[in-house]
């Protein structure tokens, strides 16, 4: 059943620069706190969403094009809703939930922690703080970070979808690749990341396979009340959405 259900993701969001990988609610559930738990049976089948670096070209840039009067918050994120929501009309006889990155509790944490259900489905690996055994960082806050195997720090991660009706108590858990390795490496990936973020070395802390385009690049690094001149989108629909 997982197998056919990632196939029907995959034929549906990989088009447009989505990779999605499966994992049941209760190993994300077993290494968060109980504030963040899901509420869903352990076997429950979920997946988490990535974007990877094409889909600014292949999902963005159309949408925007297409929906340009449509625009009425972040268009990543808008974008992001359109596909992942039109994933339901693949699924008509079960009931497919959907947490987006943004979305925050009445509280204002986030409904859901990325980065450790990307761990736990074997997306990307999360290095953290305990990764490191010779720790430098004193009494410093030090936040943790994904890296992909291919993409490195070069994608993001978008959602989950969760599938209540569907139990799989046979999923096999696939540990992430482990492509920071050395201590070293660790160490510098967040340093990097924690101090220096902005010039996104820590991104290109491995060799990626893939990368942001300069455009992409360029509409990242830029304020996101200023983007929407990066997209072409009307000073019309600018006023429309920030003011």
């Amino acid at each position: 059943m997982e197998r056919r259900v990632a196939e029907r993701i995959r034929g549906a969001l990989s088009p447009f620069g989505f990779e999605v990988h499966a994992f049941k609610v209760g190993w994300y559930n077993a290494v968060v706190q109980p504030a963040f738990h899901l509420p869903y049976t352990d076997d429950t089948l979920a997946f988490v969403v990535l974007s990877t670096p094409s889909m600014f070209e292949k999902a963005l840039k159309p949408f925007v094009n297409k929906e340009r009067l449509k625009i009425i918050r972040d268009p990543v994120d808008q974008c992001v809703s359109y596909h992942l929501s039109r994933l339901k009309e693949k699924f008509p006889d079960q009931t497919v939930d959907i947490m987006f990155d943004y979305e925050l509790l009445p509280n204002r944490k986030p409904k859901f922690l990325a980065q450790t259900a990307a761990h736990v489905s074997g997306a990307a690996y999360y290095y953290q703080r305990k990764d490191v055994k010779l720790d430098p960082w004193g009494k410093k806050k030090i936040f943790g970070v994904c890296i992909h195997p291919r993409y490195g720090g070069w994608f993001a991660i978008r959602g989950l979808l969760l599938f209540p009706d569907i139990q799989v108590p046979f999923l096999e858990q696939c540990a992430p690749v482990d492509c920071v390795s050395t201590e070293e490496q660790r160490i510098e990936l967040l340093e990097q990341f924690n101090f220096h973020w902005q010039d996104t070395r820590y991104r290109d802390i491995i060799e990626v396979k893939e990368k942001y385009s300069e455009e992409q690049k360029a509409y990242f690094a830029t304020p996101p009340a200023e983007r929407l001149k990066l997209l072409g989108l009307t000073q019309e629909v600018h006023r429309s959405i920030f003011h």
